[in-house]
């Protein structure tokens, strides 16, 4: 049960990711007076390595903070299974032992991750449904339906003695959606009928953008009609998670008498998983890759992973000519019903380009509508503010931009209290609004292969130096008198070697390194560490003066 409010009881937000960059979003909710608050905690996701972040695959929010608070932790609620809204849960939450409340898509999508990445970890997950609300300590949380590009997306009120916030997660208002229900329109309108104090925590992605989102229905028509007038074989890659696209591709095959073959383990998993809890209900059961070979062309529709260009997905295989089972020819179709996410666009574009060089006709979101965004732009912002009567917008998701615009929107439309805030920062959101920037720390941690690490014991500074200016190993070895008796040998990698040059980058280390070791004192030379850095210093001085770039250096001096 809920706690009767008592002095000094306060509802504060606190986002660790998601406020000022598209991603990793975890947001905390903390109700009680300053020095004893219980604290929920919404959402845990990720994002994605690129090539600033070499060898890294995932980002994740520091919960550094929440983890000094963890005694005071009631749980962690789930809007959406998208990665970048859970998948942090099975890295970052088993410490905590703390339920994950989830609706059932969003369980079973943990589960599978939990069993393809054979993660040891596991969680308590406790099962939600909306419109039936459920307590997490002092805390009272109703999910409410909204339409996203992935089942069961929800958004949350979360109602304390002090006071009461809708948190939208991700969503957009689709009056028909594919596979999932329309947003709860009704339940949303009654919040505003109500007549109490609310606090609006919303989306802002497409805040920038005039109208309203098209609707999934749209994508499916389009889809159908390319389907139906190709001659060939029709591949198409969609986000694996967008199970509404995935049915409306099946229908669309269905019409045109094509069977679907599905290509990639993720496909199978989020179809295989909507099967279960009946999500799929009427639509034939995907052929698996094997079936690929004897289906004749035209009777063919590939769904396959890849639309961002994943070097191991099936479509990049497919386009490089690699895969073992799927090949495209000349005259066959290729659907990217998709769009690239920032930091992916020039892997998309390799792809495709290598598809058109094969005689594939390459259709993406530029030629046809057939790729709606899952998040609402203006128009349907608008409608929000109008039916819940927020006395408060607090805009998240989304980068600087997107933040500011839509703060901007929400003071046009008369809301009265208007926080534009980043990572970090505290609102006090009742009973007395107030705005406390950057009053708790943030960060990110990487998942560096099985390694969670901050940024700086990643190596990742290093790598990035490796990758612009190469490596210069030097070994030499000194006895107790200061004299060489082995070395100096050399290992260059990563730097130019032109034949034809006069003078080789290998020939100035060699010369640099052996210049400054006759020039040291031999006594000095015991001090390895000193003569080291001398060696260091001038070798990289000399490359620098020669091909204008400062490799990393590294000199082993051994004592013997």
């Amino acid at each position: 049960m809920a706690k009767k409010k008592s002095t000094g009881d306060e509802l504060v937000f606190v986002p660790l990711g998601g406020v000022g960059e598209i991603g990793r979003n975890m947001g905390l909710y903390g109700f009680g007076p300053a020095d004893d608050r219980k604290w929920l905690v919404v959402d845990c996701g990720v994002s994605f390595g690129g090539p600033e972040t070499p060898g890294v695959e995932l980002v994740m929010p520091d919960p550094t903070f929440i983890e000094e608070e963890a005694d005071n932790v009631v749980g962690l609620v789930l809007t959406h299974a998208h990665e970048d809204h859970y998948g942090a849960v099975l890295d970052l939450w088993p410490g905590f032992d703390k339920p994950v409340f989830a609706t059932p898509f969003a369980a079973a999508m943990l589960r599978a991750k939990r069993i393809s990445n054979a993660i040891e970890d596991d969680v308590d997950v406790e099962i939600f449904a909306p419109n039936v609300p459920f307590h997490a300590g002092p805390f009272t949380i109703e999910a409410i339906g909204m339409a996203h590009s992935i089942p069961e997306s929800c958004a949350l009120l979360i109602e304390t003695p002090a006071g009461r916030v809708l948190h939208t997660g991700d969503w957009k208002i689709d009056p028909s959606p594919v596979g999932t229900p329309a947003t709860d329109i009704e339940r949303l309108r009654a919040l505003g009928d109500e007549g109490k104090p609310l606090a609006l925590v919303c989306d802002s992605t497409n805040a920038m953008k005039e109208g309203i989102s098209p609707s999934e229905t749209e994508v499916g028509i389009h889809l159908e009609r390319l389907i139906a007038t190709a001659k060939h074989r029709v591949a198409v890659t969609i986000f694996a998670s967008n199970l509404g696209r995935m049915i409306s591709i099946a229908r669309a095959a269905a019409k045109a008498d094509r069977q679907v073959v599905a290509a990639g383990r993720a496909v199978h998993r989020v179809a295989g998983i909507a099967r279960e809890l009946g999500l799929m209900e009427g639509i034939p059961d995907f052929l698996d890759q094997d079936a690929y070979g004897y289906l004749p062309r035209e009777k063919v529709v590939l769904l396959a992973t890849g639309s961002q260009g994943e070097a191991r997905a099936a479509m990049a295989r497919i386009a490089s000519g690699n895969h073992p089972v799927v090949d495209l020819s000349p005259g066959d179709m290729a659907i990217f019903s998709s769009w690239a996410i920032p930091g992916n666009e020039k892997a998309v574009l390799d792809i495709q380009n290598q598809l058109i060089d094969r005689g594939v006709e390459v259709v993406t979101s530029r030629d046809e509508m057939i790729h709606v965004s899952g998040h609402p732009r203006r128009n349907e912002l608008a409608q929000l503010y109008e039916w819940t009567k927020p006395s408060m917008l607090i805009p998240v998701h989304g980068e600087a931009m997107h933040l500011e615009a839509h703060a901007k929107f929400g003071r046009e439309h008369g809301i009265g209290t208007v926080f534009s805030i980043r990572n970090g920062d505290m609102v006090r959101m009742f009973p007395q609004p107030a705005h406390f920037p950057r009053e708790v720390p943030t960060g990110i941690l990487y998942l560096d292969g099985n390694i969670l690490c901050t940024p700086e014991e990643s190596g990742v500074r290093d790598r990035r130096r490796l990758s612009f200016g190469g490596l210069v190993v030097v070994s030499l070895a000194v006895n107790g008198k200061g004299q060489i008796v082995s070395g100096p040998v050399f290992d260059l990698d990563g730097l130019p070697e032109v034949e034809d040059d006069d003078y080789t980058l290998s020939e100035v280390v060699r010369s640099a390194a052996t210049g400054t070791i006759r020039s040291f004192p031999e006594k000095r030379r015991t001090d390895t560490g000193r003569f080291a850095e001398a060696i260091r210093r001038a070798v990289r001085s000399e490359v620098n003066a020669v091909w204008g770039r400062k490799p990393i250096v590294k000199v082993m001096v051994h004592k013997v």
